[in-house]
Parts: structure tokens; C-alpha cells; sequence
């Protein structure tokens, strides 16, 4: 699964981990107090490029790809929420890390959201990226949840699978709709995430990832379940106005269930805020995340 080539970014080394059974790539870059990414979809560890050269010299940047991307091993099973937790905090323990800043986006986000929840006590700090915490406003979700139809086409049996490896274009189209200004993406990064997703176990991950949280994630939210937890990790929540897929009129409400929550709109931002502006996202990730210098 790892016959791709490579994408290069000066300062990134690469190597390959046990945890949880399953052979993780990862990326890494700089030194410091560490901060562990986790991408989103349809992406890997490439998604973080733009922010090396910006945080490597003062972070050790750690850069996974998740369960099913990138270089990493794709199982038929262990795409849920839970299991991706399960793989985060293994991971953690395979690198030797105690404890870490965390940034995550979009399902990325989603599983440090529940990472952060889960293990509080390994995390220092949490950046998320254009993903919801666990309160969203409920009448706000069920009357902007329209703006997930695309997940129709990658969700189910077969017909999800089949569109990410016959239909890259989809992904393309994916990839350009979650930004404003389309001409941060060259031909060649967009080929080589729609690209990495096509080989049958990837393009079945694509489907399980999303038919996992359509199945376990989206009643828990809609139904409240989260109402009891409460997040102590300290949160900045940073969010483009103009994504496509979720709309910030969900966020309102979050500070009642954590100790530290802070949100911060980009305005003129879509979904893809690494790729569209990395300059903020490593401005805030610079103000936010501990520095031990």
C-alpha cells in the first residue's frame, strides 16, 4: 500500500510505528514541545505542509496518517470514532509521548475532540479546525445538516467505495468546493489526495469512516449524549466562515461544557483552513500551544 511516492517538504522526515495493530506512517519535523495533527479527509499527513516551515522551529511536529490514508495501513475494520481514539492514544504510547499539544481537523478534530475527552490528561492543549465540539446547537444543526449531502455519495456499501476509486473527480470537486479562493490548490496536491484514496482498501476506509459517524456519531449528537461530559483540555476552536459543510451557527453554547473553550471565526475561509490559510492557523497554533522557550 505504500508504492505511491512520497511527497516532499524540506525538514519533514518519515517513519513507520506499531500501535494498536496496526502500522502507522508518520511525519515529523522540528523540535520543541510536541504537537501531534490529525488530518481530515480526503487527506493525509501532506494536509500539514504548508505549516512546517512556520512551526518547526520552535514544535516537534508530528504528523500521522490515520487509520486507512496515507501510508498507513488500511484494515477492513476500526473506523469508528472510538477505535480512531483508541489508535490516537496507542500511537502516542509507540512514540513515547506522555503528553502533547493536539491539533486536529475537521474528522480529525472530531476524534480529538473525543480524545480530549476520553484521556484529558495526555493532551496539554487542543487547536481545532472547522469541526463542531460535542454541544452543537441543536436546531442550528438540523437546519444546516443539508450542507452534508455530498457525504451521501461516500457513505454506503459499495456505491461509497465505488465513487471514490472510479470518480476521482469527486474528490477533486471536494477538495476545490472547500475553499474560497480555489487557486491554493495546484493540480498535483489535488491529484495527490484524490489519488491516495483510490486503491480498494483505502477507497473502503473513505466509505467506513463515513458510514461510522452517519451510524454512531450523528445520534449521539443529535440526542444530546454529550450533555454530561465536560472538557477540561484547554480548546481553541478555529473555524472558516465560508465552509461549505458546517455551518458556524453551531458553535454558540460550547463554553458551558468546558473550563477553557474559545472560538475564533476567519472570515473569507473555507473548510480546507491549513491549505487556504496556514498563516493563521500558525499564528493561533503559535499564541495557543505551549512553547517551552
Amino acid at each position: 500500500m505504500g508504492e505511491r511516492p512520497m511527497p516532499y517538504v524540506a525538514g519533514v522526515h518519515h517513519r513507520f510505528v506499531e500501535a494498536n495493530g496496526v502500522r502507522f506512517h508518520v511525519a515529523e519535523a522540528g523540535e520543541g514541545e510536541p504537537v501531534l495533527f490529525l488530518h481530515g479527509y480526503p487527506q493525509h499527513w501532506y494536509a500539514w505542509r504548508h505549516l512546517v516551515p512556520l512551526l518547526r522551529g520552535r514544535h516537534r511536529l508530528i504528523m500521522p496518517d490515520l487509520r486507512g490514508f496515507g501510508w498507513t495501513d488500511a484494515p477492513l475494520r476500526g473506523y469508528g470514532t472510538g477505535a480512531r481514539v483508541d489508535d490516537v492514544l496507542a500511537l502516542m504510547d509507540a512514540l513515547g509521548l506522555e503528553r502533547a499539544a493536539l491539533v486536529g481537523h475537521e474528522w480529525g478534530a472530531w476524534a480529538g475532540f473525543m480524545a480530549c475527552l476520553r484521556a484529558p490528561e495526555r493532551f496539554t492543549r487542543y487547536l481545532a479546525l472547522n469541526m463542531s465540539h460535542p454541544w452543537p446547537d441543536r436546531r442550528a444543526l438540523r437546519r444546516t445538516a443539508w450542507r452534508m449531502w455530498h457525504t451521501a455519495f461516500l457513505e454506503y456499501p459499495l456505491a461509497g467505495a465505488a465513487v471514490v476509486r472510479y470518480w476521482p473527480g469527486f474528490s477533486r470537486w471536494l477538495l476545490r468546493r472547500g475553499v474560497t479562493d480555489r487557486s491554493v490548490w495546484t493540480r498535483p496536491v489535488l491529484d495527490e489526495f484524490a489519488e491516495s484514496i483510490r486503491p480498494p482498501a483505502r477507497a473502503h476506509a473513505s466509505r467506513a469512516l463515513h458510514w461510522q459517524y452517519v451510524l454512531r456519531d450523528i445520534p449521539k449528537l443529535s440526542s444530546g449524549r454529550f450533555r454530561r461530559e465536560r472538557l477540561t483540555v484547554p480548546t481553541m476552536i478555529l473555524f472558516g466562515e465560508d465552509d461549505f459543510a458546517l455551518s458556524p451557527r453551531v458553535l454558540p453554547g460550547g463554553e458551558r461544557h468546558a473550563d477553557d473553550l474559545r472560538v475564533r471565526l476567519i472570515p473569507g475561509c473555507g473548510h480546507y483552513i491549513a491549505d487556504e490559510r496556514p498563516d493563521l492557523v500558525a499564528a493561533a497554533a503559535l499564541e495557543f500551544l505551549p512553547d517551552d522557550r
